[in-house]
């Protein structure tokens, strides 16, 4: 464990993103404790899940962009204030070897950024441009992602299949076994499953309760539609 707790300081109350409702729940219930080398941040769009582990990387020393802490990617002013005012409960002495923050939506300028440093070779030994969306995914966690790392994941499966997302599993399941830690934000159930997590789901009102696999509303839904995809189809076109 690289992050112990996450703790909110001296923040605005007004203006974006320190209006959003996740920050007033932060705030309320004093921070969040991460208790697990895998936290599952889930909760619906809008629930701010993406804001807030975008700046739980911000605060760890990643570009709001994404890459890894040597990365300096131009960015959207603002984006990364709510992590200025995050504190991060690290263990005295106890400092990742290697990390990196896969943001999905900007992963396009990272990928291009490694192009321009020329450094492919840490990440499959050509460009992450010359491969698929998914492909290129699984390749920088196959080949960038290494043991004793802090990852800071913003909804992966944005890119990947059934299986890419199983693959994702395992992946994330080694890199653990071999001394990681993840953060990761994701509507994926399978993602969701990972083995010995924390899921903290983020309520529409920013409450943040740990809930177990089988009450993560994702997972509820999609077991809901998958019993019987005609019947919920009919309820939704009725209305």
């Amino acid at each position: 464990m690289f992050i112990k707790a996450i703790r909110l300081d001296d923040a605005p109350r007004e203006g974006h993103p320190f209006d959003l409702p996740v920050v007033r729940g932060l705030r309320e219930r004093g921070g969040l404790r991460l208790t697990a080398p895998v936290t599952l941040l889930a909760g619906d769009n809008g629930s701010g899940k993406s804001t807030l582990v975008e700046a739980i990387a911000v605060a760890a020393g990643f570009n709001p962009e994404g890459g890894t802490t040597a990365f300096n990617l131009p960015t959207r002013p603002g984006e990364s204030a709510l992590g200025a005012h995050l504190t991060l409960s690290r263990p005295p002495g106890r400092r990742p070897r290697t990390g990196f923050f896969l943001r999905a939506e900007s992963f396009y300028n990272v990928a291009t950024a490694i192009d321009q440093l020329g450094v492919v070779g840490s990440y499959g030994g050509r460009s992450l441009h010359e491969r698929s969306h998914g492909e290129s995914f699984l390749d920088l966690v196959a080949h960038r992602f290494g043991p004793a790392g802090l990852y800071v994941l913003d909804e992966p499966e944005a890119a990947l299949s059934v299986n890419g997302c199983l693959a994702l599993l395992v992946h994330i399941a080694e890199l653990v076994a071999a001394g990681s830690q993840f953060v990761v934000a994701t509507h994926s159930p399978i993602l969701l499953a990972c083995p010995d997590a924390t899921i903290v789901e983020i309520g529409a009102d920013g409450t943040l309760g740990e809930v177990g696999y089988d009450q993560a509303e994702a997972v509820a839904l999609t077991r809901t539609f998958l019993a019987d995809p005609q019947r919920m189809l009919r309820q939704l076109l009725a209305g």
